[in-house]
């Protein structure tokens, strides 16, 4: 099973932008990036097409074992049922953590490439599971987030911090201590909030979900929707007849891109 990162260089000279996309579980980097980009816009353009001074990056998760089917699995952290999240959800720390802090450092090296105010971050399912528990964990303003058929890990703690009415700085730090138990801080999230150029919550936010989607409920996309914008980020929300567990199209890839183009 591939475990290396995959990237796709901008398709012109000049480097404006990175995004960078999680895979879903059971999935790999470039298996995912293959049938991103196959997906296409009204007009038949690829996302690269459109966006040819995008560089693509698709980091791999690691292989984990999964309690449930007692094997390994590409997975970014395990989960009893994607259906009921909160079912088990302990098992769920120890991987969110790692891949937390694998992704921190994906962000902080393309940070030295491009404004952070120009990166995006994103994925699909339990990718983008993860990886919106990477940017409330950072706790840092990025260009802009991407999310496709997920839920969000922790829901309801997540729910019962927000409604205690508190400051956007310890509403990071309790949702951080989700996984730490502590005021531990990687490296890499030091130098990134060096560099910060504002709180998390001021980083717009792009979702969808399609209603046929047969592995992830849309109610727990629906759920995701209302928890971070409870938390105060501006987000917009689609939502798609048909798509199944994947990216709506050609609407859905449309809607992506005037999200995107909104940020440049």
């Amino acid at each position: 099973m591939e475990t290396t990162t995959h990237t796709v260089p901008p398709q012109s000279d000049n480097h404006s932008h990175t995004i960078i996309l999680l895979h879903g579980r059971d999935s790999i980097a470039s298996e995912f990036a293959c049938e991103f980009f196959e997906s296409q816009a009204g007009d038949g353009q690829t996302l690269p097409q459109v966006f040819p001074t995008f560089k693509w990056v698709f980091p791999a998760s690691r292989m984990r074992n999964s309690a449930r089917f007692e094997s390994d699995l590409s997975q970014w952290f395990d989960i009893w049922s994607v259906e009921e999240p909160s079912e088990k959800k302990g098992i769920q720390i120890d991987g969110l953590r790692e891949s937390i802090e694998e992704i921190l450092d994906v962000i902080r090296g393309e940070a030295l490439l491009v404004p952070q105010s120009r990166i995006i971050l994103g994925g699909i399912s339990q990718g983008c599971a993860t990886a919106i528990h990477t940017l409330l964990y950072a706790g840092i303003r990025l260009g802009g987030f991407v999310g496709f058929c997920s839920w969000l890990p922790f829901q309801e703690d997540i729910a019962a911090i927000t409604a205690s009415s508190i400051s956007h700085d310890t509403t990071i730090r309790k949702i951080r201590s989700i996984f730490s138990g502590s005021d531990y801080e990687p490296a890499s999230l030091t130098e990134l909030k060096q560099k910060s150029q504002g709180p998390a919550i001021e980083t717009p936010v792009f979702l969808s979900h399609s209603l046929d989607d047969n592995v992830v409920p849309i109610q727990n996309g629906r759920e995701l929707k209302r928890t971070i914008s409870d938390l105060g980020f501006k987000t917009i929300w689609k939502e798609y007849e048909d798509g199944g567990h994947w990216i709506n199209e050609s609407q859905g890839v449309d809607d992506v891109i005037a999200f995107l183009k909104d940020r440049l």
